[in-house]
């Protein structure tokens, strides 16, 4: 089971490969053409949705080819479940079981006598959880300055998987598609430059991602949203709340973390300073109602209805016009982004502007090489 709310005759799964911490669909009309919506949710239940760096890659590939996708007019982000406990959860946060200390860690581990190999496998079990980590005392040791690493990339998920090891095969030392090696077949890259890959907080990468995307990206709560799920809710464009599941807590402060950028900032915007500090400082509880009161969401609805209406919301964005939308979107970015706010709108304005006739006779004096004549064009007030 996908939710308890999926309908999945709505849906089509989207055929990106390797997922497998999200889900990813592309909705279907009722005469069986795409529809213009699609819906990517975390997929681990069992840890209420928390992320760890496998999830947000894939959370980041999923989110970026909807953004590629010309026909897709919205988003639709959400957590999967329940829980086989009853747990229902948007995002939880980081999963502080890989939190290492320079980021959340990729399980990568090297025994100690050397020999053995980088696990990144999402199936890979430590001896005393489920988490994909193997903890030092069990004959492991984390990377370190002089441990050979395979490069891996944040999202370059295309890599062949070797048997020996588990790592990439074009990656691996001494493979055959590997390419050439340096000496001692230690590989091509820096360790510190591997390592550095390894410990980032990638999060942040989707939350720039979110802001930078051509369509309304919609949150729909379906369950607990904490500490980084928290922040989510705050940089996506609308959010719905499921009334009798969604819980709001802003729990970062507890586990020493602290989202000092668009999760505080843009709180402190929906919800005003006080209410913002209040939120942080105290990590309580809030519900969907209170969510919708201060401005965290735009409804909070019945369960059953969630996404229903999330369906519906997107439908009627995919009605009205796709440059229109844009622009709204980096407008209202643009008040908080800073120059980068205005770059992406800007951009979208002097897309605009290539389509009228005086960029036209621009282009065409130069390429004609003659004076431009602008004396169609009236200097508007």
């Amino acid at each position: 089971m996908i939710s308890d709310v999926f309908e999945a005759a709505r849906w089509r799964e989207v055929g990106l490969t390797g997922l497998t911490d999200v889900t990813y669909h592309r909705g279907i009309m009722p005469d069986g053409s795409p529809a213009p919506v699609v819906r990517v949710a975390f997929n681990r239940p069992e840890v209420r949705n928390a992320f760890r760096p496998q999830t947000v890659d894939q959370l980041y590939r999923c989110l970026d080819h909807a953004r590629q996708t010309a026909s897709v007019a919205a988003v639709l982000l959400t957590g999967n479940g329940p829980a086989a406990d009853g747990g229902y959860a948007f995002c939880s946060g980081g999963d502080q079981r890989v939190r290492g200390r320079d980021g959340y860690q990729y399980h990568v581990t090297v025994p100690k006598d050397g020999s053995g190999g980088a696990d990144m496998g999402a199936g890979s079990l430590g001896a005393s959880d489920n988490s994909g980590y193997i903890p030092e005392n069990q004959g492991q040791r984390t990377i370190q300055e002089g441990d050979v690493q395979p490069q891996m990339a944040p999202h370059a998920v295309g890599a062949k998987a070797s048997t020996a090891g588990r790592y990439p095969t074009d990656l691996r030392a001494g493979d055959p598609n590997a390419g050439e090696t340096s000496k001692g077949d230690r590989y091509e890259t820096d360790v510190r430059d591997a390592a550095g890959r390894y410990g980032r907080l990638h999060i942040l990468e989707v939350q720039r991602l979110i802001r930078a995307t051509p369509k309304p990206v919609i949150a729909l709560v379906n369950g607990w949203a904490a500490g980084g799920g928290h922040s989510l809710v705050m940089v996506c464009d609308l959010a719905i709340a499921s009334r009798e599941h969604a819980r709001f807590k802003q729990v970062d402060a507890n586990v020493g973390s602290f989202d000092a950028g668009y999760g505080s900032g843009l709180l402190a915007r929906q919800v005003g300073d006080k209410r913002a500090r209040e939120i942080f400082f105290l990590a309580e509880t809030y519900d969907a109602q209170t969510a919708e009161r201060w401005g965290v969401v735009n409804r909070a609805v019945a369960h059953r209805d969630l996404e229903r209406m999330g369906w519906e919301w997107a439908l009627t964005i995919a009605g009205k016009s796709p440059q229109a939308v844009r622009m709204l979107k980096f407008a209202f970015n643009a008040v908080d982004d800073g120059l980068a706010g205005m770059q992406m709108f800007a951009g979208e304005a002097t897309r605009l502007a290539y389509g009228t006739a005086e960029a036209r006779e621009g282009r065409d004096s130069f390429l004609e090489r003659r004076p431009a004549d602008w004396s169609g064009f009236p200097y508007y007030y």
